[in-house]
């Protein structure tokens, strides 16, 4: 199988360096370009990014002394890629005037930034969940003018935690979801190092994540037709959003109510145990095994203990239960950088790569 070149737009920051962790080794793909903003332009990537590395892995031999790309320079990305990912910190407007500069330079685009997933003709994807979104990419190269270049995007790292237990529920017809999420610092960029007034503490507000939190998953439960994705109509979605003193992981507390038939607890926790999707047929690098993990005992799932399972791109999922509002509630949790953000995008990048988007 032959590997294809990757770039990194946004190398320098905490996604850019995660996508780098995860790509170092990966049987598909290579990295062939680090590129960043014009103050971190010619130098190397060790020494543009000093001691600023925040994962726990070491930084990988082979990005220390590759030379960083300015990212605006999109024709010298150009010639040393097959396609790029795109976690750069901008302006919403700048951001997708970014993605679609490379896209009609004909540089797919596997974005983890928010600018263009409501763009109607832009896959937004959770690739067990809604691969058959990536029909749209024809209709919008068509509108780019494009042979090859195409943007998709994933989408925001807390509606990981309950849209995938959702889903496979919603053929009883969801009425209504109440959704609380208790969110990592890392989904902000930061550490405990940096941002030392979240310890001890919590902060009841995430600017523009309950718009999010309400409106991407009906676009991920929307439908292609006529060359766009028309997001859902229903179920209502009520969210709020809450910052919380852990490094890593966004776990949920969600509460549903069908309009149609309310299937038993046993019901619900067998569809999550034995749902499968695209990425598990087949059998992608990144794919977790079992993609919905059921904790039986009372406790779990808990963050700290739980929010690197299946290496951190499995969802868990918990104390299912009557509620006396709602049918049932039940707590999840994902890990908002790997599954929630550079994992999966690059879940995406391997479903494109196997399904023909990407050569």
């Amino acid at each position: 199988m032959k590997k294809l070149k990757c770039g990194i737009i946004g190398a320098t920051g905490m996604v850019g360096q995660r996508f780098i962790t995860l790509l170092a080794n990966h049987p598909y793909f290579e990295i062939a370009c680090l590129a960043a903003s014009s103050r971190s332009a010619d130098k190397t990537y060790e020494e543009a990014i000093g001691n600023r590395w925040r994962m726990a892995v070491p930084m990988p031999e082979l990005v220390k002394n590759m030379v960083i790309v300015d990212a605006a320079n999109i024709s010298k990305v150009a010639e040393k890629v097959d396609f790029v990912f795109c976690a750069v910190d901008m302006p919403k407007d700048e951001i997708k005037a970014l993605e679609e500069a490379y896209a009609r330079a004909e540089i797919p685009v596997i974005s983890n930034n928010s600018a263009n997933r409501m763009t109607l003709d832009v896959p937004m994807v959770i690739p067990e969940l809604n691969p058959q979104h990536l029909g749209v990419i024809e209709y919008q190269k068509k509108r780019l003018g494009t042979s090859k270049g195409f943007i998709a995007v994933k989408p925001n790292c807390s509606i990981q935690s309950y849209v995938p237990a959702l889903t496979p529920l919603m053929k009883y017809e969801i009425a209504k979801i109440n959704v609380v999420t208790f969110q990592a610092i890392s989904g902000a960029g930061k550490t405990f190092e940096s941002w030392p007034e979240i310890v001890d503490n919590v902060i009841p507000y995430i600017g523009g994540e309950e718009e999010k939190s309400e409106k991407e998953p009906l676009k991920i439960w929307g439908s292609l037709e006529d060359g766009v994705i028309i997001p859902a109509s229903n179920p209502t979605i009520s969210a709020q959003c809450i910052r919380v003193p852990a490094s890593d992981g966004h776990l949920a507390a969600i509460s549903v109510s069908f309009s149609r038939i309310k299937p038993s607890a046993d019901e619900i926790i067998d569809i999550w145990k034995n749902f499968q999707g695209r990425p598990q047929e087949l059998q992608l690098p990144s794919a977790p095994k079992q993609f919905l993990t059921y904790f039986e005992e009372f406790n779990r799932p808990q963050t700290g203990l739980d929010r690197n399972i299946e290496n951190g791109m499995g969802i868990s999922l918990g104390r299912l239960r009557s509620d006396t509002v709602f049918d049932y509630k039940f707590i999840g949790l994902s890990h908002n950088t790997l599954r929630g953000a550079a994992g999966g995008a690059v879940l995406i990048a391997e479903l494109l790569y196997r399904e023909g988007y990407l050569y």
